[in-house]
């Protein structure tokens, strides 16, 4: 019983001493203006935390389900002769040891056929390897040479 007086008397106490600080003539006006002011600005930090909350969670949600959608990238449809031919250039041009101006690459429906002079059996070889790594090509048709030799025949 003592115990649950002394608590209502200390809080009583406390209100007291709060309205006599919020409530005090002189000063009173300034305090509660700055109390509302302070909770107003913890009421509009608490909302923007909560909308950038909802932000960070929206997009999330959003990535996730965008990653679970494209797992796999999406078949892409085989390049028409001109990409392939120039797709091919690039792979195979890269080194500067190939002759660039004794070497003609065409496509046609996937097949790339290469024609020309190159100077060993290992670059023709290395040649035909890198063309049929390129994305795109069904078949290599190689009418590569070396110097003497007479160039293979199409068929």
């Amino acid at each position: 019983m003592a115990r649950t007086r002394k608590r209502r008397f200390l809080r009583g106490l406390l209100w007291g001493w709060i309205a006599a600080y919020f409530f005090d003539p002189r000063l009173g006006r300034g305090r509660r203006a700055l109390a509302r002011d302070r909770l107003l600005a913890r009421g509009r930090r608490a909302l923007r935390r909560g909308e950038r909350a909802q932000r960070y969670a929206t997009a999330t949600a959003y990535g996730k389900t965008q990653a679970l959608l494209h797992r796999r990238e999406a078949p892409k449809p085989p390049p028409d002769d001109v990409t392939l031919a120039h797709k091919v250039e690039t792979i195979i041009f890269r080194d500067a040891d190939v002759p660039k101006g004794q070497i003609n690459i065409n496509a046609e429906d996937g097949v790339v056929t290469l024609r020309g002079q190159v100077p060993d059996q290992a670059m023709l070889e290395r040649l035909v390897a890198r063309t049929r790594d390129v994305a795109g090509v069904r078949r290599v048709e190689s009418l590569l040479h070396l110097p003497g030799q007479n160039a293979p025949m199409h068929i």
